[in-house]
């Protein structure tokens, strides 16, 4: 069952809940196939098929964030890509001033947020290309661990109240909401100059030695930033090399060797 939620959301945004769903991510796809023009957030208490990169699993007890938010913007797919930056930021501003102080709140490249090294949200970008060369229709998922974090995992991970802070889904999704649009607003007028700023000034690992694996090999070196479009610039000793997709491992020990 699904509901449209009044609360203090921005303005022309719209929200609908459920108690379960297979994905909000797949149901803010079937919204766009029926012609909803957005901005959509989609949430729900339980997922019976979330998935995170890579077709990932993502374990979806009850008492976690889970939604994902429907646009519309006039981009490129290369362009939209930078979004996922849009969102990182919404989600750290989120997540700040719930962080208790020593906890240090960081973005790992390119769309998860750590504290004290352990993941505790992650974000999954999807569109649908137009027949314009620009997309049709993007959604941004984004899970938070609030009350439990999966156990065995490849990396670390932690919730919010492993640090002692318990917040509900509900009062999550306002201020996220409003930082999300906020950035939305700032991206589409002044660029995405602005937004690599404030995401490199959190970023985890600049300046580390990391292992970026990539779809057929392992790659090895310093991560020294991210060049003007967001790809990951790796200093490999004998040369540079910029990636645009690929997943960071921060502890080198975490990934075998290639």
């Amino acid at each position: 069952m699904t509901m449209t939620i009044g609360r203090a959301l921005p303005a022309g945004v719209e929200l609908s809940a459920f108690d379960v769903i297979d994905s909000t991510s797949d149901e803010a796809r079937r919204q766009a196939e029926r012609g909803h023009k957005g901005p959509l957030w989609v949430m729900a208490q339980s997922q019976t098929a979330g998935r995170g990169r890579r077709g990932r699993a993502w374990i979806s007890k009850p008492g976690n964030f889970y939604a994902s938010v429907l646009l519309r913007p006039r981009l490129t797919a290369a362009d939209a890509g930078r979004l996922s930056f849009v969102a990182s930021l919404a989600l750290a501003r989120t997540l700040t001033p719930l962080v208790p102080s020593p906890h240090r709140l960081a973005l790992k490249w390119p769309n998860d947020a750590l504290v004290d090294g352990a993941k505790i949200a992650g974000i999954l970008l999807e569109s649908q290309s137009g027949p314009d060369g620009y997309i049709a229709w993007l959604t941004i998922g984004i899970g938070v661990n609030l009350a439990h974090a999966p156990q065995g995992t490849e990396t670390p991970a932690l919730a919010l109240a492993d640090l002692g802070v318990h917040v509900q889904p509900m009062e999550f999704i306002t201020p996220l909401a409003h930082h999300m649009a906020d950035l939305l607003a700032q991206f589409s007028t002044h660029g995405f100059a602005p937004i690599h700023a404030a995401w490199v000034d959190l970023a985890a690992g600049i300046g580390q030695p990391i292992q970026v694996r990539l779809a057929d090999k392992t790659l090895k070196g310093i991560f020294t930033g991210l060049d003007p479009n967001g790809a990951l610039v790796l200093d490999q000793g004998d040369g540079i090399v910029r990636i645009a997709a690929g997943e960071v491992f921060l502890n080198p020990a975490q990934l075998s060797p290639a």
